[in-house]
């Protein structure tokens, strides 16, 4: 389909890279700033529908009890999954009838049949609403936008070339070695046995099945609300409504006399969420030692053996250079590798990254799925992948698939 000019603007596509200021973008963009290369004039109005706009309706609703989308009459914002909180806002922001429309990273963290209702939302208001989509991935781009363009090096747009070639770390890297060995008596390390969990009435999963081995490659995978967190705190521990069922964790029963903390440090965890919890003053290398250390920052002297290894697992990552720099003044690809290797030092019999990829550019995503790859394939670790999409590239071994149902969701090993 050809692009669409409406009231002399045209849609555009922009591929932004994780180097780019991305939030100075959208401010000039909402401001009509320095947009004339993009169309928006004064007189234009122009919304955003981002992951930051939402954040500002739920702020709007926990203050005053309603946010202003008509739908939440019914129900309340904050109750809604991620992908109906985002269709909902989606359908508000088009009933405004902006000139314009911004759209950043529309994509993320959906399940494949939310992003199609959007996708086919937006495609059926491209006739009245110009829009601009900002997105890291060639895949997310709108099939219906032509225009397609990226920042160049003086700071305008450029048509895309989407023929660029993705670079990637090819170094051939050794994963530092563990400083300390578990004490476990099997290889099984989680067992899931016809359990069932249940909020206020409501069946969330029911008759899970699921065995998890020392050194195996899953991915979990699920469309959203369909319990995939609710799994997840089960196995880390975290969700009470585990005791009284036939969940094992390392050896040990759910309830017979296991503390939490004796849980979580044999699980190594990421979710891109995580960035903000890291302050100026902690560098790199001080995010890095961390991990052994089980805090956030670094707030108890390391041992020489901590911090060698940590500019081990530096090396690794091509980062040592960059040790004593802030962690907040990194790439965000830089940021999200940095902190897979902080939950990875101490080598914990399981690994959960919970879509590690959000957020990341083509190149830097390549990046972290190699490395990914290469933590499953030469550490004993076992490593639990958690995204809604499949990514070319990534070697997981098994699938484990929540799929709903009226009366909880049901797992299955695809």
């Amino acid at each position: 389909m050809q692009a669409l000019y409406l009231r002399g603007m045209q849609h555009v596509g922009i591929f932004l890279t994780n180097t780019y200021n991305k939030q100075l973008l959208i401010q000039q963009l909402l401001e009509k700033k320095a947009t004339d290369q993009l169309g928006i004039t004064a007189a234009s109005t122009v919304q955003l529908f981002s992951g930051y706009t939402v954040q500002q309706y739920l702020l709007e609703e926990d203050i005053h009890g309603y946010c202003g989308i008509e739908a939440t009459r019914v129900q309340t914002l904050r109750s809604m999954s991620s992908g109906e909180q985002k269709k909902v806002l989606l359908h508000h922001l088009l009933t405004l009838q902006p000139d314009v429309l911004v759209l950043d990273n529309v994509f993320d963290n959906l399940d494949i049949a939310t992003q199609e209702a959007l996708k086919e939302q937006l495609h059926n208001a491209s006739n009245s609403i110009c829009f601009i989509q900002l997105a890291h991935r060639k895949k997310d781009l709108l099939a219906f936008i032509a225009n397609r363009l990226t920042p160049s090096a003086e700071g305008i747009f450029v048509p895309f070339n989407e023929s660029i070639a993705e670079t990637a770390s090819t170094e051939e890297a050794i994963v530092p070695a563990p400083l300390q060995q578990y004490n476990l008596t099997s290889d099984e390390l989680v067992r899931f046995t016809d359990v069932h969990v249940s909020y206020d009435g409501r069946q969330v999963l029911q008759h899970i099945n699921w065995t998890i081995n020392r050194g195996e490659f899953w991915q979990l995978k699920g469309p959203n609300g369909s319990g995939k967190t609710t799994l997840l705190t089960m196995i880390t521990g975290d969700n009470v409504k585990g005791y009284g069922q036939q969940l094992f964790l390392f050896g040990r029963k759910k309830g017979s006399g296991e503390t939490v903390w004796s849980i979580k440090e044999k699980v190594g965890y990421l979710t891109p969420a995580m960035t903000d919890l890291f302050a100026t003053r902690h560098t790199l290398l001080q995010m890095i030692v961390s991990g052994y250390l089980d805090q956030i920052g670094l707030y108890t002297v390391p041992s020489d053996m901590q911090l060698r290894s940590a500019l081990e697992w530096l090396h690794m990552l091509q980062l040592e250079q960059k040790a004593n720099l802030p962690f907040n003044k990194l790439t965000q690809g830089e940021q999200r590798l940095a902190l897979i290797a902080r939950a990875m030092v101490k080598h914990p019999p399981i690994l959960i990254l919970d879509e590690p990829l959000m957020g990341l550019d083509d190149a830097n995503a390549t990046k972290v799925i190699q490395l990914i790859n290469k933590l499953a394939a030469e550490t004993t670790s076992a490593v639990l992948y958690v995204s809604h999409q499949t990514e070319p590239g990534l070697q997981v071994q098994k699938v484990f698939e929540l799929v709903k149902t009226e009366n909880g969701s049901v797992g299955k090993v695809i």
